[in-house]
């Protein structure tokens, strides 16, 4: 993703901006460290990742072996090969072991337009600071380093405590796109969509250091 630019109207403007460049990162914060996901990470991840409900609701069935979990990295290894994802394994710092998975998608530099989903965290990690930091490093790097004009966040429209979870983040919610995506099972599922844009990330970036600043609230 060398060499874009997102230029104006060259002739009269003469103004040209170099745009976002996502490339793979390692993002470091008190409780967790987002870094690249490798096949390093899959035993961790298939010890944490059993649990069907996980992916109840992501587009792989959970996996029943480490061999099947290897591929699910090595998928997620290829798209980010392809320049569509950047997927991150999510560790945590007090065991040094990885405790989910996360990724950026819908990589558009010349738009500066970046995604946030593919999060998954195995059960001692969920309702904890984990999830409120994993997102507050992923939205900080996005709009102060990236220059992000947009993050996008969506879920399934039947996933109704990841849908509360985003809006509690103060994402706008910006509609529903029916029968957008065929599940595993066979399920056809709507999906809702959520943006926060650049202007909404000083408000957004308060609450969510208020809530690692206390504990007992995040989640």
């Amino acid at each position: 993703m060398l060499g874009v630019f997102v230029c104006g109207d060259a002739e009269t403007s003469g103004e040209c901006r170099k745009a976002m460049q996502p490339t793979p990162v390692t993002l470091n914060g008190q409780r967790v460290r987002l870094e690249p996901l490798a096949q390093t990470h899959a035993e961790d991840l298939f010890a944490v990742g059993a649990e069907t409900v996980i992916w109840d609701y992501l587009s792989r069935r959970a996996p029943d072996t480490l061999a099947e979990m290897r591929t699910i990295v090595e998928s997620a290894l290829e798209e980010a090969t392809q320049g569509v994802r950047l997927p991150f394994a999510i560790v945590e710092r007090s065991s040094g072991r990885a405790v989910g998975s996360t990724s950026y998608l819908d990589l558009a530099p010349a738009h500066r337009r970046i995604e946030i989903g593919w999060t998954w965290l195995g059960a001692p990690a969920r309702r904890t600071p984990i999830n409120t930091e994993c997102k507050y490093l992923l939205l900080q790097h996005a709009f102060a380093t990236l220059d992000c004009g947009r993050v996008q966040l969506k879920t399934d429209g039947r996933n109704l405590r990841s849908q509360a979870a985003i809006e509690r983040l103060g994402a706008v919610k910006e509609g529903v796109l029916r029968q957008h995506m065929v599940m595993p099972d066979g399920y056809v599922r709507d999906t809702v969509m959520y943006s926060i844009v650049a202007a909404e990330w000083p408000a957004v970036k308060n609450r969510l250091e208020h809530w690692l600043n206390s504990p007992p609230a995040a989640s």
